[in-house]
């Protein structure tokens, strides 16, 4: 017989699955660490936001602005750069490099990208520096959360959200600048003459920056950004990371209790349990429970510990960027030792190297003309009523330049045979010259026929050479003649 189980005697986890969010107030800080953050943020802001305005002279026919993406004309400036949708490679290995310089900054310094660069972390600190000035520091922003609803609170609460919304409408007007000229777009936004896409564009964003960077904040690190998970299978115990270095810090006690225990011989630790770690931590952890998933390793709880250390005279670097080796080594009496060049950082940079290399090699070199051939497939070859045979071939120039071009076409491979485009004459006997106006394309139909007389084999590859006739400049293309 089965013995009856009541279920209230099982054991059951209630561990939910998904902590309610606890509101995190960081306090201000300075130091060291605070004024990268101050100098990165302010660098990274202004570049974003007046980089539309730059102006960059490409000579007439070329748009002025030095960062531009122009998708009607399919075409991407950076000041003396212009890529068109051919050189798709360029933009994949802009990527290879990002992703690189990510893993190199990983393997040297942990998540530093995120504490100082990411745009989520960037226009975060923007916010809370508005919502300080606005309502003050981390004690006061914890009494008016929890206070009466006052006019004066409604006013600095009507502020806080018209200053945000107000960075985050500018954050989305200077995204839709990038894809248009910026002093013509502005005047159009202004005077509701841009298109609906514009207006859209900057909708959108402004409620992404708003939500973002004002109401999830340290959510979005730890909740939605996936960078947390990939750093971690990426790291290494050689990556310097914002450590609370535990052989130093513990046993943790106060001020008085560590002197007195010190006075008995009896071991203390420097960390005096002031939780001013916690207070500054934009995420709220506690970097002295180690390695966590929401430490963006910005540092500002290195600042707030050497200013508690300093107030307490006692050396500063109880937080610090360091390895759990140096821990270790630092435990058993060892110096510490740190290797920045390793075989991981090494790789890292020379892929970063090769790539940047190669990519800088191809733009010096590349052709401003360009050539493409493309065989009719339906009929493949015609045979006339003389018995001569001919292939029809549709070739695509493309001038890159911002002047008309004149191309010299001349097809190689079968001397004797006749080589006509349709709807031009030869202005040199045996060529064609084909105009091309500035920063276009042109398609021509380019007809080769062979004599009756000549025997040729079922199928002899041909060469289509454009020639610039002002630069000299070459393009290369290859098909073949069927004769059978």
């Amino acid at each position: 017989m089965n013995k009856h189980v009541d279920p209230a005697d099982l054991s059951v986890d209630h561990t939910p699955l998904y902590t309610p969010r606890q509101p995190v107030y960081p306090q201000s800080v300075s130091g060291l660490f605070r004024n990268i953050k101050w100098a990165l943020m302010g660098f990274c802001l202004a570049v974003y936001y007046v980089l539309p305005f730059v102006r960059w002279d490409r000579g007439p026919n070329a748009p002025s602005q030095a960062v531009l993406v122009d998708f009607p004309s399919r075409r991407f400036y950076f000041f003396f750069i212009e890529l068109w949708p051919q050189e798709v490679y360029y933009f994949t290995g802009l990527l290879i490099i990002a992703a690189m310089t990510l893993f190199l900054m990983n393997a040297v310094g942990g998540r530093i990208w995120c504490g100082y660069l990411c745009p989520q972390t960037v226009w975060t600190d923007l916010f809370y520096a508005v919502e300080r000035f606005i309502e003050g520091d981390r004690r006061d922003r914890m009494k008016k959360a929890d206070g009466k609803l006052t006019a004066r609170r409604i006013g600095e609460v009507v502020a806080k959200h018209s200053v945000w919304l107000f960075i985050a409408w500018w954050t989305g007007g200077a995204w839709v600048l990038y894809f248009a000229d910026a002093p013509t777009l502005v005047k159009q936004l202004a005077t509701g003459q841009a298109p609906a896409v514009a207006y859209i564009s900057i909708a959108v964003l402004t409620f992404t920056t708003y939500t973002l960077a004002g109401h999830m904040r340290e959510q979005v690190c730890v909740y939605m950004c996936p960078w947390p998970r990939i750093q971690a299978a990426l790291t290494d115990e050689w990556a310097l990371n914002v450590t609370y270095r535990y052989d130093r810090g513990e046993p943790r006690s106060s001020i008085k209790k560590a002197d007195e225990l010190r006075a008995q011989g009896l071991a203390a630790g420097d960390c005096i349990d002031c939780r001013q770690c916690v207070a500054v931590c934009p995420t709220g952890i506690d970097i002295r429970d180690g390695a966590q998933l929401g430490c963006i390793m910005c540092g500002l709880c290195i600042d707030a510990c050497d200013t508690v250390m300093k107030k307490v005279d006692r050396p500063t670097g109880l937080i610090a960027y360091d390895t759990d080796v140096n821990i270790a080594r630092r435990a058993e009496g060892q110096a510490p030792i740190y290797r920045i060049v390793r075989p991981r950082t090494l790789i890292y940079a020379g892929i970063i190297v090769v790539v940047g290399v190669v990519m800088l090699y191809t733009l010096l070199t590349r052709s401003l003309l360009d050539i493409s051939v493309r065989h009719d497939r339906n009929p493949l070859f015609v045979t006339l009523s003389d018995g001569s045979i001919r292939n029809a071939h549709t070739v695509h120039l493309l001038n890159k330049r911002h002047d008309i071009s004149t191309v010299m076409l001349d097809v190689e491979g079968l001397p004797e045979a006749e080589v006509r485009v349709v709807g031009l004459d030869a202005s040199i006997p045996g060529k064609t010259l084909i105009p091309i106006g500035p920063d276009q394309g042109r398609e021509v139909r380019v007809l080769v026929t062979t004599p009756p007389t000549l025997q040729v084999d079922r199928s002899t590859q041909l060469t289509f050479r454009a020639t610039d006739t002002a630069t000299g400049e070459t393009a290369v293309a290859t098909d073949h003649f069927i004769a059978r």
